[in-house]
């Protein structure tokens, strides 16, 4: 594992720090630091045109292969890119989905038909995407779908009716990749598909989930005979589970690297009220933020670990199946953190009715992450049965 950078790693991250220093300004000022998780309702219309910026500077695609639109930059180019879009303060991406997770999945297992269709419309940041992986019966069990695809002969299009939940800014998006049963009497992991949906469609209706923290960044997605054309499935039916694990590969893979760099702002802003309010004498606060910091170290290089040598198609090492475990309570710890370094005016909102800062939706936004894509829970059952290929946890049946 490399933990150094090139000269030529160097240069390209002279370009990048140019290019910032040079873009994220004038208009793009207003939404520095903005964006991150808990922030993604702001700012909405700027951060669609910043995508369509960063396309022209051709930083889209970043990891791509040439022959897919992609700039073809390695991992630590990626890495590099990463840094510097953090420390410039660069918002949270809008088109991060599709970039990092439908992007990369088409390029891996869909038709030379579909690459040509979606991929340009995401790199250009004028195709949004969102996730159809959640139920109500199906989060951290995603074998437990119920939403069902037919196959129409007449109209030669699969009609998709069911419900997804906990789906990130649906109602911002131009399209969704489901995943839907497509044989009625299948079970578990078989008979599923991986369709491309366009979401601006009579049999789709989106509807906000309104938090904690007052802001609407989830939906339930409504399916009712909701068209996808026959050419608009990943792979054949039945295929799906395959698909769909390798997306969530991609998704513990290079698409980490971005999400990383928020946490560095996040944790540098909780330093900065720490020095600013005194918190940072309290030798206990000391310590935990000295913690929080070693461990986003620790982040970082096992990403670099888990990263190198990886395969084209998702699939991940070993070590990459800790991965959503640590990130996901070293976040919850940073939002308690911060609470505690804020103290008395972390129960202060800023205007009514539930006007809150950066670190109060920080902190009722990590509540989630031992949640939402696989509960710590489950995270460490996967850990134990495939990592260490330990005994499978005994499963009873509803039946």
């Amino acid at each position: 594992m490399k933990l150094s950078f090139s000269e030529q790693d160097e240069q390209f991250r002279a370009e990048v720090v140019s290019w910032l220093a040079d873009n994220l300004c004038g208009e793009f000022e207003a939404i520095r630091y903005r964006g991150g998780p808990g922030d993604e309702h702001s700012y909405v219309e700027e951060r669609k045109a910043w995508e369509r910026t960063l396309y022209q500077g051709g930083w889209t695609g970043l990891g791509w292969p040439r022959e897919d639109g992609g700039r073809g930059a390695s991992i630590e180019q990626q890495v590099i890119f990463n840094e510097e879009y953090a420390r410039a303060g660069g918002p949270g991406r809008m088109g991060h989905i599709g970039e990092t997770l439908a992007g990369p999945t088409l390029i891996a297992f869909g038709s030379e038909q579909q690459k040509l269709r979606f991929l340009p419309g995401i790199l250009r940041g004028e195709d949004l995407w969102c996730q159809g992986y959640s139920e109500p019966s199906a989060g951290s069990d995603l074998a437990n779908v119920k939403t069902r695809a037919r196959f129409d002969e007449e109209r030669g299009q699969w009609l998709i009716t069911g419900q997804k939940v906990w789906t990130s800014l649906a109602h911002e998006s131009q399209y969704c990749f489901v995943i839907a049963r497509t044989d009625p009497d299948s079970v578990g992991h078989k008979g599923l598909g991986f369709f491309l949906l366009a979401m601006d469609q009579p049999g789709i209706d989106v509807r906000p989930i309104e938090q904690l923290t007052g802001t609407c960044e989830f939906n339930e997605v409504f399916f009712d005979e909701a068209a996808c054309d026959a050419s608009d499935i990943v792979g054949a039916p039945g295929e799906g589970w395959t698909v769909a694990m390798g997306l969530l590969g991609f998704e513990r893979g290079v698409s980490t690297l971005g999400q990383q760099m928020l946490f560095q702002n996040e944790f540098d802003e909780v330093l900065r009220i720490a020095r600013e309010n005194g918190a940072a004498q309290d030798p206990a606060i000391r310590q935990r933020i000295a913690d929080a910091h070693v461990g986003l170290r620790i982040m970082r290089f096992n990403s670099m670990r888990m990263l190198s040598g990886g395969a084209d198609d998702g699939s991940l090492k070993p070590e990459a199946m800790m991965y959503k475990l640590y990130w996901a309570s070293w976040h919850r710890n940073l939002g308690k953190l911060a609470m505690d370094v804020l103290g008395p005016e972390s129960e202060i909102i800023d205007g009514a009715p539930y006007q809150l800062n950066r670190l109060q939706s920080l902190y009722l936004f990590t509540r989630a992450d031992t949640i939402y894509g696989g509960t710590n829970q489950i995270q460490r059952n996967i850990i134990a049965e495939r990592a260490l290929n330990m005994p499978r946890e005994p499963r009873g049946s509803l039946k």
